[in-house]
């Protein structure tokens, strides 16, 4: 199972219009946001020169991604962090063991298929009922980037020098497959291809004022 990464750039173009598709989804987010005294989803004035338009950025399979996920929550728990062939019992059990933890972080706790990243730095992922019944938890981009920088040595990336993510080029189907790029042939290939993504995302979305959603 495979997902796209979009980049939506909160320009008054889109974010004010009424055929916004994504109206009422920013209408939750700045509920939440409000209720943990947090400011709302910014909005910028549109600029041809620097204001970029709504596209996918990345694509990855579900696996890989909870693949990155293990990598990330291992290294915050102490334990060694070693690649494995397939995810098994093991990660479940992690994510047992370690749920408060989990719920801490932007890069884990946070829905496969749905939900948000916004360009607002704080602390914890947001939780409320709205959020869990429309995509999950919202997640901050700021606090994403962090996360990959930390989890980026041990997987052989450098932050300042990252992956190109592998681009989708057509709308990717939740049953397709999206493996790694097969000239990655490092242990973490999987992490790897995941983490491009979400970092080319996160980076975009800290610097040009972009939300970034999952499709």
């Amino acid at each position: 199972m495979a997902c796209d990464l979009w980049l939506v750039p909160l320009v008054d173009v889109l974010t004010h219009s009424p055929e916004n598709p994504f109206r009422d989804d920013l209408v939750r987010y700045n509920a939440a946001l409000a209720a943990h005294g947090l400011p709302e989803v910014p909005v910028y004035r549109y600029s041809p020169e620097l204001s970029g338009s709504v596209e996918p950025i990345a694509a990855f399979d579900y696996d890989s991604l909870h693949f990155l996920r293990r990598a990330y929550l291992l290294g915050l728990t102490g334990f060694a962090i070693e690649p494995v062939d397939a995810l098994g019992g093991d990660y479940e059990q992690l994510l047992e063991m370690f749920e408060s933890t989990a719920e801490q972080s932007h890069l884990v706790w946070h829905f496969d298929h749905a939900g948000a990243y916004v360009p607002i730095d704080f602390q914890l992922p947001l939780v409320a009922d709205e959020l869990l019944a429309s995509g999950g938890p919202l997640g901050s981009s700021f606090g994403l980037l962090r996360e990959l920088q930390a989890v980026a040595p041990v997987l052989g990336l450098d932050p300042l020098n990252p992956p190109a993510p592998t681009r989708p080029l057509a709308p990717t189907d939740l049953e397709q497959t999206f493996e790694p790029p097969i000239d990655d042939q490092h242990p973490f290939a999987r992490e790897r291809h995941a983490w491009a993504g979400l970092y080319a995302a996160a980076t975009r979305s800290v610097t040009q004022g972009s939300m970034i959603v999952f499709a």
